[in-house]
């Protein structure tokens, strides 16, 4: 739990959260984000566990629209017949008018960011379930929350902030991982970064959200990618971020290093040609088998290592026997 009534599931690479005691009842609780495609069974089978079998929210919250973000809203929101809020300038990438702009590989970081010219961009259409959230900025059954434009990211990227205890879900806005990297996506090693560069168009609107997140500053910082961080170790690297936003997080090459794509209610209006990769596709094919098989090896040498230590461990035990007999 990251409070006592806020719950994260990650599914692979991605939180989620759900906003309510474990407990509550039906129409109590709200679902904010929907994971990745092909997970909608984990996430009822999650809310089950909160809160009983059966139990549905009485909204899902959309902090953006990225194809991480809503793999199972569709299904969830007709399964469950509630509505999705998401901001307005949100709205073409969920209702079939506008894709994102493409991402960007040649960023750097690791092979998160290498593969992502392979993540889709194309928008989806819940046109009959999605409205605009409330221009006063509150959250519709969330009481005490507030949400807050943080675009950057994406052009209507919302994140979420109660003042009583000071949590945040930050969303992308920024994250508790280094998200470019498939190694620290996998250990999940806590350190505050930017919004995950190979999907980031707009790098000067970014840093503008990360410096009104870190001007709240929150007590919990709950990410869309890494662990939950909380405390004084995440208020430093959080304002550290926010100081020096130009070195941290913008990367030092990249289409959109200096040349925002353009937004408005309509999608996407313009996009900056694309920067010579000096890496061909086929070499991040290499690439990334290699980073398996690294990972293979580690696994069976780790194995190879316990089931070495084990067979040592029995020769020590048998050693100590005779010399006990001696």
């Amino acid at each position: 739990m990251v409070t006592s009534d806020v719950a994260c599931q990650q599914v692979l690479m991605v939180n989620l959260f759900f906003i309510g005691a474990p407990g509550a009842r039906t129409g109590e609780w709200t679902l904010v984000d929907a994971g990745v495609f092909n997970c909608a069974a984990r996430i009822k089978a999650a809310a089950a566990e909160l809160y009983g079998a059966n139990s549905k929210p009485n909204s899902i919250i959309l902090t953006h629209g990225h194809f991480d973000h809503i793999g199972a809203v569709k299904e969830l929101a007709e399964e469950w017949d509630v509505p999705v809020y998401a901001h307005p300038l949100e709205m073409p990438y969920l209702t079939g008018r506008s894709s994102y702009p493409p991402p960007d590989p040649t960023v750097g970081g690791g092979a998160m960011a290498r593969l992502s010219f392979t993540y889709p961009r194309g928008p989806i259409d819940i046109n009959d379930r999605v409205q605009a959230l409330p221009a006063d900025g509150t959250v519709a059954g969330m009481l005490g929350w507030q949400w807050i434009h943080t675009p950057g990211h994406t052009p209507g990227h919302v994140s979420l902030f109660r003042e009583r205890d000071r949590t945040l879900i930050a969303g992308d806005a920024f994250v508790t991982t280094k998200q470019e990297s498939a190694i620290a996506v996998l250990t999940q090693k806590e350190e505050v970064n930017g919004p995950p560069k190979y999907f980031t168009p707009d790098w000067e609107a970014a840093r503008r959200s990360v410096e009104t997140l870190a001007a709240l500053e929150p007590n919990i910082a709950a990410t869309g990618h890494g662990l939950p961080m909380r405390g004084a170790e995440m208020q430093r690297e959080l304002q550290e971020l926010a100081r020096d936003f130009e070195r941290l997080a913008v990367p030092r090459q990249g289409r959109y290093v200096g040349h925002p794509a353009m937004a408005d209610e309509t999608g996407v209006v313009s996009i900056p040609p694309a920067v010579s990769d000096p890496m061909p596709k086929v070499l991040v094919g290499v690439g990334v088998a290699a980073l398996a098989g690294v990972a293979l090896y580690a696994l069976s040498h780790r194995e190879s290592d316990g089931a070495r230590r084990k067979v040592t461990t029995r020769r020590q035990r048998k050693m100590r026997a005779r010399n006990k007999a001696f």
